[in-house]
């Protein structure tokens, strides 16, 4: 008795299972490592890859907002690329050795484009790493140059200028941008303090004092300047007036009281100059 198989049967049943299980163990691992091959970066950040088997960190990508499929064994490291804002308060000594309190913040953000440099330079702990050792350096560096009445009553722009200038020149090695930094108060020792607002007072009363003073001799140069053209006018009047001529104003004045339509009396006088001498009017 001879037995009968169809041919390939078996084999297309296996070929079959094999499909479905690597189907399945594709579906298992997806569903495992889904967490591990997709990233979302939020809105204003930026994100860096570290490839495991690719070399490393990815320097020339700096991967933007959205939805990323990345491999399971590859990293990919988030920074925060919007403008951020970090405060400092400290103690330090002005040029004549005086302890000053100065409370400062700054504005600044990492470069979206230098991202991995900044990554695999420094790391995401940057800010401790990189900025407040800029920012207390330089602040105890441009403090020192001034003495607590410039940094009291002058110098608090150029002060926060000068820090903000000297941290930029380290930050931007650093892949670091620096936008601002804003001085929100400066703190004297309440002694040096009270010292310094009672010199200022003085000299607020002396400029005062000057003002008044330039102020009394400017009028009393205007007086001298008024009383001068005044003499000079009665003298050269003095000398255009002669005896004639007042004789002749004399003849105008008693011409036009007669033609007056008033009665007056006018004596005329025996005296040299014969000028009128009015009474009055007669009723």
């Amino acid at each position: 008795m001879i037995q009968m198989t169809q041919p390939n049967g078996g084999f297309t049943a296996s070929f079959s299972w094999i499909k479905i299980s690597i189907v399945a163990g594709l579906v298992v691992f997806v569903i495992v490592f889904w967490t591990s091959m997709t990233v979302t970066i939020p809105a204003g950040h930026g994100g860096v890859m570290f490839q495991l088997f690719q070399g490393g960190l990815q320097m020339d990508k700096t991967y933007g907002e959205g939805f990323h499929l990345k491999s399971p064994w590859n990293s990919m490291y988030i920074y925060e690329t919007r403008q951020q804002e970090i405060a400092e308060e400290m103690n330090v000594l002005s040029s004549n050795g005086l302890e000053i309190n100065v409370d400062f913040s700054a504005w600044y953000q990492p470069n979206f484009s230098d991202l991995a440099k900044l990554h695999g330079e420094i790391g995401t702990e940057y800010v401790q790493r990189v900025m407040i050792p800029a920012l207390r350096s330089a602040a105890r560096s441009v403090v020192g140059r001034y003495t607590p009445e410039q940094i009291y009553s002058t110098k608090r722009d150029a002060i926060q200028v000068e820090i903000f200038d000297e941290t930029k020149k380290i930050l931007d090695e650093k892949h670091v941008q620096l936008n601002q930094v804003l001085i929100r108060s400066i703190t004297l020792p309440p002694t040096i303090k009270t010292a310094i607002e009672s010199k200022l007072k003085q000299e607020q009363e002396a400029l005062e004092y000057e003002f008044k003073l330039e102020k009394a001799l400017q009028e009393a140069e205007r007086q001298r300047i008024d009383a001068e053209g005044k003499a000079k006018a009665n003298i050269i009047l003095s000398a255009s007036i002669t005896d004639k001529i007042l004789r002749e104003k004399g003849i105008e004045a008693t011409l036009k009281l007669a033609e007056s339509p008033n009665t007056k009396v006018i004596v005329i006088g025996n005296s040299g100059d014969g000028l009128p001498l009015i009474l009055g009017d007669i009723k």
